[in-house]
């Protein structure tokens, strides 16, 4: 089964996973390995399950962290 993150991202298949015991966001309430994740607060505001339920995905922001890592969380979402 696919564990995603809030954003999108598999988190069975990201390497991070390993090289830094990271269990994902969900597990951690949104403070992982490198820090608290700005995604993951906006959606828990929303009170939603992911950035793919936001009336505004895909937003700037998550367009931004897409372009940087993980390209195909936004696709992951459009999928959920």
């Amino acid at each position: 089964m696919t564990n995603y993150s809030i954003c999108g991202i598999d988190c069975n298949a990201c390497k991070f996973k390993t090289e830094q015991n990271c269990a994902g966001c969900r597990s951690n309430e949104g403070k992982i390995f490198w820090g608290e994740c700005e995604l993951y607060q906006c959606n828990s505001q929303k009170q939603q399950e992911h950035c793919g339920k936001c009336l505004q995905f895909p937003c700037d922001k998550l367009k931004v962290w897409a372009s940087k890592d993980n390209p195909e969380r936004i696709d992951n979402l459009k999928n959920l």
